[in-house]
């Protein structure tokens, strides 16, 4: 094996090794750096590097600190922040359903009740594309993150498609689904979809025909929400029933069946290493489960009321759940701690994620707010105001340093970092 080049990955933080086998193929390796800070000692990080990768020589040693330096720079560069409305974007005609960026940050894209999806340009607010063709609610979408090239959307047509995200070209139309079609996601590779419908059913779809090669059957409720791990094998689904179910996407069989809630299930995700994953349920928890056993190994409690929304950070490190009670915890995931309550809305919170250093966190609520709080403090550090209606959707880009936000008001905001971005002049 013969190294060619290192590349960075921000977030989470990692130095990729790109090498030749001896067969010509090129092939790709991690280094998952997940604990990196300001206060490692880098000098020890390099030497423990260079022992334990053998494709790598002593005399990289200077190259490997100076990659490790970038990664530490670009998690401590977007500590002290304030976010201004940027642009408003009158969307739809009828109330959006979801908003995602693509991963440069430079387009994202909206669903709405109208039956489109459309995507946007950032930087101008200009609709770049407008997606017709479903004949229900799009209630779903997702760019194929990280390529961006492409666009899927679920609607309650009972359909999926994918588009080109370059000439908003329909490309292909999933049959297949009974019933409404409520979650999506592409795989990390962006060769599969896997829908969830309220039919009790996923399917997973190759990207590049529109066919169906697996019917994942096995709930006896409605599906609400998949996710892939970061490998791409394995597929996680939560339904009304009670349950989560860890699938393997190559035999379509169930792996796994997660069945210690008693209510239904909200939200799901896989944390980055893929050996965890969590549930948040309207029982008012939120359970953390070892993937190779399927065994919970946590109940995250304390709140009053549903859980209506669960993120992990990048490193997988921390975790989050938002509340009908108005409130959203920080979990620690190791311990099961509660680090932080964050309090202020008034009302449910429908929506919470993570900037991509893992330093803020962003909620979105019933009362027309969205707030960014400090995860270790739990502080709320900014309001964000001027929808005048129910904020479900929030999202930061992947340099943490733009903000969409969709609202039942028919309208998209655009907030940028005031020390990156000039407000513009129309």
């Amino acid at each position: 094996m013969k190294l060619k080049r290192f590349l960075l990955r921000y977030y989470p933080p990692g130095i990729i090794l790109e090498y030749v086998r001896s067969n010509g193929e090129m092939e790709q390796k991690s280094i998952d750096l997940l604990n990196l800070s300001n206060d490692i000692d880098v000098d020890q990080l390099v030497n423990e590097i260079v022992m334990e990768e053998p494709m790598i020589t002593p005399n990289r040693k200077p190259q490997i600190k100076q990659l490790i330096s970038k990664l530490i720079d670009k998690i401590e560069s977007k500590k002290n922040q304030h976010f201004s409305l940027y642009k408003t974007l009158k969307a739809h005609v009828l109330p959006l359903t979801n908003c995602a960026f693509n991963k440069n940050g430079d387009r994202f894209i909206t669903g709405s009740y109208d039956r489109t999806c459309k995507i946007w340009d950032t930087e101008t607010g200009e609709e770049k594309f407008t997606l017709e063709g479903h004949k229900n609610v799009v209630y779903c979408i997702a760019f194929n993150n990280p390529f961006g090239d492409k666009v899927v959307t679920g609607s309650f047509d009972k359909t999926a498609k994918i588009w080109d995200a370059n000439t908003g070209q329909c490309l292909n139309t999933l049959y297949g689904h009974q019933y409404e079609i409520v979650c999506l996601s592409f795989d990390p590779q962006a060769t599969v979809v896997a829908t969830g419908s309220m039919d009790q059913t996923a399917k997973l779809w190759d990207v590049e025909t529109g066919k169906e090669f697996a019917t994942l059957k096995g709930h006896t409720g409605e599906i609400v929400s998949l996710n892939f791990n970061a490998d791409g094998d394995k597929l996680l689904t939560g339904s009304f029933d009670r349950t989560a179910m860890i699938w393997d996407v190559r035999s379509g069989e169930c792996i796994h069946v997660l069945d210690e809630h008693v209510g239904e299930i909200s939200s799901t995700q896989f944390e980055f290493t893929g050996e965890l994953c969590a549930t948040g349920s309207i029982d008012k928890t939120c359970k953390i489960w070892d993937i190779n056993t399927g065994k919970c190994i946590e109940t995250l409690m304390g709140h009053v009321d549903e859980v209506l929304d669960i993120a992990f950070n990048s490193t997988g490190t921390r975790l989050v759940t938002a509340s009908a009670d108005s409130t959203a915890r920080v979990y620690n995931v190791h311990n099961g701690a509660c680090m932080s309550l964050l309090t202020g809305h008034e009302g449910e919170i429908s929506k919470v994620s993570f900037n991509p250093q893992g330093t803020k966190i962003i909620t979105a609520g019933l009362d027309c707010t969205a707030r960014i709080w400090g995860t270790e403090t739990g502080e709320c550090l900014q309001v964000l105001e001027g929808h005048t209606d129910e904020i479900f959707s929030c999202s930061f880009n992947y340099e943490g340093d733009i903000i969409i936000t969709g609202s039942k008001d028919n309208t998209c905001k655009i907030w940028k970092d005031e020390l990156l971005h000039k407000p513009p002049t129309n």
